[in-house]
């Protein structure tokens, strides 16, 4: 089963998208508020080379910008795990 790390900031409509959307498909995530957590925010920025959230990490896939954006991309990760 995919490993599944959401990394969000408070009041942000598209983090909430992203895990209304892995909810939705039944997947299991860890979100990972990164203006709380610095730990979070400079591992987010390791992956991902931004410093925006949301973040989405499947595995080793990296989804990040605008919900619309990530949307595709997630629904074909999740499909390709076991």
């Amino acid at each position: 089963m995919a490993q599944i790390t959401v990394y969000t900031v408070p009041n942000c409509a598209d983090c909430e998208a992203v895990k209304r959307l892995l909810t939705s498909q039944g997947a299991t995530f860890t979100e990972k508020n990164v203006r709380e957590d610095p730990a979070a925010l400079a591992e987010m920025q390791a992956k991902a080379n931004v410093r925006i959230a949301p973040v989405t990490v499947i595995d080793n896939q990296v989804f990040y910008g605008f919900f619309d954006d990530q949307r595709p991309g997630i629904l074909e990760a999740l499909a390709r795990r076991p």
